[in-house]
């Protein structure tokens, strides 16, 4: 070795120090939870303690990154990956996530996004390197317009000049998506609470939140109650899906399900506000909409209870701006 040559060592990871050798290892797991922390501004009653699980802790940003994380793990994992790129149906959050794990693993994505996604969603995919398709609403009229982008993106795989090509994760009907949240979001859950945890609140989506957590959560203590928020029908809530014009995912587990309550826009879009100004949370509009429900839920009801935050609303400032309309406009 020359004088003055120095011998590389790479530090090892040590998640105790925050060090890590990847990126994925950074997504929420049991031994290293997304945060879970009080609302007592917005739930100030006697007996009713609500938590909110912070999933934008994520390292890309909700709690779509443990969904991500497995479905790419469990395809790499029996061959479904050799040779193909991958293609995708999502509202923005699990694209994100499978964008930046498949940029890790030298993949390339297409994404299939309905067109009403925020323009935040849709510059982020692109900055990852995925390749964006907007659906138009008019693109599978049977069903909800937000299903043409399940449509388009199966129209890869099914296609006989595409099918060889590409390889779809399928977040509406992947077990994978299960079992991210039975193996971590459950048990963290639990682990926080200390087992006291009385009411579990999620909403309708791929539903692997609900199904996985609420699957987790009733094994350890089958009277936990396991609540689902389904927006109204033509809602403007991203990420949420209402089961009477969508058709329902395969995945979806409903014997864990022991209520499902329904909220409209403006108390989401009005809760969301109030987590931002009262609590700091900088909250989306589909956690406004489940801590609406929760918050509503807890006037009749006792208990600790979570909430899912499923994302921060960095990336629906867009979509923001027609929430806040005139508000805070000099002379209005």
């Amino acid at each position: 070795m020359a004088s003055g040559d120095v011998t590389r060592e790479d530090l090892p990871a040590n998640p105790a120090l925050r060090r890590f050798d990847d990126v994925r290892q950074l997504i929420a797991n049991p031994d290293n939870p997304t945060p879970l922390v009080a609302l007592k501004r917005l739930s100030a009653r006697d007996g009713f303690q609500l938590y909110a699980k912070l999933e934008w802790y994520n390292p890309f940003g909700s709690i779509k990154d443990r969904t991500a994380y497995y479905l790419l793990r469990g395809m790499e994992s029996r061959g479904e990956l050799d040779g193909k790129n991958l293609v995708e149906p999502s509202s923005g959050n699990t694209g994100l996530a499978l964008a930046a794990i498949a940029a890790l693993m030298g993949k390339k994505i297409a994404v299939t996004i309905p067109d009403g996604v925020p323009e935040e969603k849709k510059i982020l995919l692109r900055m990852l390197g995925a390749e964006v398709w907007a659906t138009p609403d008019d693109l599978c009229p049977i069903n909800h317009p937000k299903d043409g982008a399940i449509a388009l993106a199966q129209s890869f795989i099914n296609g006989e000049a595409t099918r060889s090509h590409y390889a779809m994760p399928n977040q509406y009907e992947n077990a994978d998506n299960v079992k991210a949240h039975y193996e971590t979001t459950g048990p963290e859950i639990w682990r926080q609470t200390d087992g006291r945890i009385q009411h579990f609140f999620a909403g309708f989506g791929t539903c692997g939140t609900i199904s996985g957590t609420g699957r987790y959560l009733k094994e350890q203590n089958p009277n936990i109650k396991i609540i689902a928020i389904e927006p109204q029908k033509g809602h403007r809530l991203p990420g949420l899906k209402n089961l009477q014009e969508s058709k329902p995912p395969g995945i979806l587990d409903r014997s864990v399900i022991d209520e499902v309550i329904r909220v409209t826009d403006e108390p989401a879009y009005e809760m969301t506000k109030r987590l931002f100004r009262e609590e700091g949370l900088m909250a989306g509009p589909s956690t406004g909409a489940i801590v609406h429900a929760a918050v509503e839920f807890g006037k009749r009801h006792e208990g600790v209870a979570v909430a899912i935050a499923c994302d921060s609303g960095l990336k629906y400032t867009s979509f923001f701006r027609d929430i806040l309309g005139s508000e805070g406009l000099p002379g209005v």
